[in-house]
């Protein structure tokens, strides 16, 4: 069993920037894809970013593209969404996501999820 907890949710203005951190316990990340999806009031869970078991590999979608960064720290069995130049179209509830199967896009591939936190980015 794995237990993520996500955290570095909170309030910023357009162009700022927030980092989110996703902690897992229970068992290592080491040998799981992680990904990021967000879910905005009114709308499906959407795929931001993910990255594969070794760190090697990190996709993006299309609207975080040159803005977001996804990494990992084995040491603090931790995987990081750095998110810069925040548009209000951003303002999400902010989940991680940890599969052993490859990297995927669709929340279905995922089969541990946090709780989830909030990101408001005000105009």
């Amino acid at each position: 069993q794995v237990r993520l907890v996500e955290s570095g949710g909170g309030l910023v203005q357009a162009g700022g920037s927030l980092r989110l951190s996703c902690t897992a316990s229970g068992r290592t990340l080491t040998r799981y894809a992680v990904g990021w999806f967000r879910q905005a009031p009114g709308k499906e869970r959407a795929f931001v970013a993910t990255i594969n078991s070794s760190g090697r590999s990190t996709y993006n979608d299309d609207s975080v593209k040159g803005r977001f960064t996804i990494s990992r720290d084995y040491a603090k069995n931790t995987v990081s969404l750095q998110m810069t130049s925040l548009k209000p179209e951003d303002t999400a509830v902010y989940y991680c996501a940890a599969t052993p199967k490859p990297p995927a896009t669709s929340p279905q591939e995922y089969d541990y999820w946090g709780q989830g936190t909030q990101v408001t980015v005000s105009s």
